[in-house]
């Protein structure tokens, strides 16, 4: 059985979390924000839009992989930009997964909170940036739900990166990627201790965000 050198080990392993904590950070940044105007929000169109941000949770991800692709593919409107077969083309297919997650759970989270509750702010007078604070503050037990979720689509997301990344070595190969080629190989020894690697690191970050979640009811 052939022996993985330490150091690619790590570099493979750095190279997923790079590429996973960015694709959070991103549907963090822009997930959240998007779920809470979508759910204090009332306007024509928002169903449909809702309806959108429900049918992304579920879309398969080799389906997002494939319009990614085709985004960022030579003959496409950003082929320009050759982020094919790069890391960033990975965060991007990344963040296509997590974002619908992210937003979806905020909007359900902000639709539990008590229908008179931003009246009840308001009425105290606080600021606009003093109610979006005090907003994340109610709905924190949804927002860490969210990231638990996002996080764990996007460390276990295979096809899509697969398709954007292409598994370069030393360019776009992370945990995923490496698992499914060493398998084919019949390097099961190889692919098992990957796998070991990338469950490891997928409980403790899960566990980490369950331990904040749960610490934080009252």
């Amino acid at each position: 059985m052939t022996e993985m050198a330490p150091s690619l080990l790590m570099e493979i392993t750095v190279r997923t979390l790079v590429v996973c904590g960015s694709a959070l950070a991103a549907a963090l940044g822009l997930g959240l924000p998007l779920g809470v105007w979508l759910g204090r929000s009332r306007f024509r169109g928002r169903v449909v839009g809702v309806s959108l941000v429900n049918a992304g949770m579920g879309a398969p991800p080799v389906v997002v992989g494939l319009v990614v692709s085709m985004l960022l593919w030579r003959s496409g409107p950003f082929g320009v930009l050759e982020l094919m077969y790069t890391p960033t083309a990975m965060v991007i297919a990344q963040i296509a997964i997590a974002l619908p997650l992210v937003v979806g759970i905020t909007l359900a989270a902000v639709g539990a909170l008590d229908a008179d509750w931003e009246l009840q702010v308001r009425t105290l007078g606080v600021s606009q940036l003093r109610r979006w604070w005090l907003l994340l503050r109610e709905i924190r037990l949804g927002v860490l739900a969210a990231v638990i979720a996002a996080l764990g689509g996007i460390l276990s997301e295979v096809g899509a990166v697969l398709a954007v990344g292409g598994n370069l070595e030393g360019e776009t190969r992370v945990l995923t990627t490496a698992i499914l080629m060493y398998t084919q190989m019949g390097e099961f020894g190889l692919a098992l201790a990957l796998a070991a690697v990338l469950l490891g690191m997928t409980l403790v970050l899960a566990g980490i965000l369950t331990v904040v979640q749960q610490g934080g009811r009252s």
